[in-house]
């Protein structure tokens, strides 16, 4: 059956508050491309960021754009090169596109490509009926991964990627930041077998949601407790082991570092806003390792989550609100209140 020409998407067009549903022409693919027929999509912190047309997007993306990058749906066009991929075939995919010149790329170190563009910031992303997408980048979805679940694995991979950067199993595990992301990292971090995970924020809200999504964990609203009586009621004799920063609070980083262990380890998902003042040499003096994250690590990452989820690892809970794609403009309320964990929209 042939393709309609034109399809419903979520576009960024003009430089100001808000997207706006319009009817863009389905994407033609190239030989080595597939097209994708979107079912499900999540909106990410990124899409607020070009919601609201902040001094980052207005610098970054350039209008109009179909903007969206977590999604899962079914390929319905393959590109005349294109092996090992099917028609009607369920996935999801990476929405980093990387050139293949760079050193990081033709090392396989895929993820650290300087060229890298994003779906959705930098290309025509996957808020709409139709997405074109590499084939390198398509991940495939096992039957016993849902739709909804698949739209949240680009998310899930930041989280994954972070959680992973250090050997946890044993360890003591200390988060800074109750998002989704953060979230979903206190839940691999359970499930790689550390010892104590422990979740801080300001927001009682998202502190209980990550009570509701993970299991066994200690949550810790800073503004009202001490975290070092928490340390102390759990029976640790130094501090954490390992911390994963996801809130981008200069706050947060600091009572990191005063509550890792000497030669702890730190890494960082989170992003500041500007430049923030560092005591480098509690850094130093701690021997501390701070390590960036950025993205997934390709296809590593995606491997290892897949395989979690299907080892028992259950993030579901963290979806909290599902709309169709009619009502955006309340998922997207829903995720701007902060009160909200993932939000799901239904393009079937």
């Amino acid at each position: 059956m042939s393709q309609p020409t034109t399809m419903k998407a979520l576009e960024k067009s003009q430089p100001a508050e808000g997207l706006w549903m319009v009817e863009a022409p389905v994407p033609e693919i190239g030989h080595d491309e597939v097209l994708i027929k979107i079912n499900k999509t999540a909106i990410c912190g990124t899409d607020i960021h070009i919601w609201n047309w902040d001094d980052w997007a207005a610098h970054t993306v350039p209008v109009p754009m179909i903007v969206g990058h977590e999604f899962a749906g079914e390929i319905v066009e393959i590109g005349s090169d294109v092996e090992g991929l099917t028609i009607g075939q369920r996935c999801s995919g990476e929405g980093h596109l990387i050139g293949h010149e760079s050193r990081q790329s033709r090392s396989g170190k895929f993820h650290l490509d300087p060229g890298t563009r994003g779906i959705g910031v930098n290309v025509q992303g996957a808020f709409a009926q139709y997405l074109r997408l590499p084939a390198f980048n398509v991940v495939p979805l096992p039957d016993d991964i849902p739709d909804e679940i698949g739209a949240i694995l680009d998310p899930l991979g930041n989280a994954v990627h972070t959680a992973l950067s250090f050997d946890l199993l044993g360890e003591d595990v200390l988060i800074t930041g109750a998002g989704p992301i953060g979230i979903m990292a206190a839940a691999v971090a359970r499930h790689a077998g550390a010892r104590h995970v422990v979740l801080t924020d300001i927001n009682p809200d998202r502190l209980k949601l990550a009570e509701d999504v993970v299991k066994n964990l200690r949550t810790v609203d800073v503004s009202r407790e001490d975290l070092a009586d928490v340390t102390h009621e759990l029976g640790m004799k130094q501090g954490f082991d390992v911390g994963l920063e996801m809130s981008g609070s200069q706050a947060a980083l600091d009572q990191m570092v005063e509550n890792l262990v000497m030669g702890g380890k730190i890494a960082l998902l989170g992003i500041p806003p500007g430049k923030s003042p560092v005591d480098w040499s509690r850094i130093v003096f701690k021997a501390i390792t701070i390590k960036g994250v950025y993205g997934r690590e390709m296809f590593e990452t995606w491997y290892k989550m897949i395989a979690m989820l299907q080892n028992g690892l259950d993030v579901s809970r963290v979806i909290t609100h599902r709309f169709g794609v009619d009502e955006f403009r309340e998922g997207f309320a829903a995720m701007k209140s902060g009160l909200s964990g993932k939000v799901i929209l239904d393009w079937e």
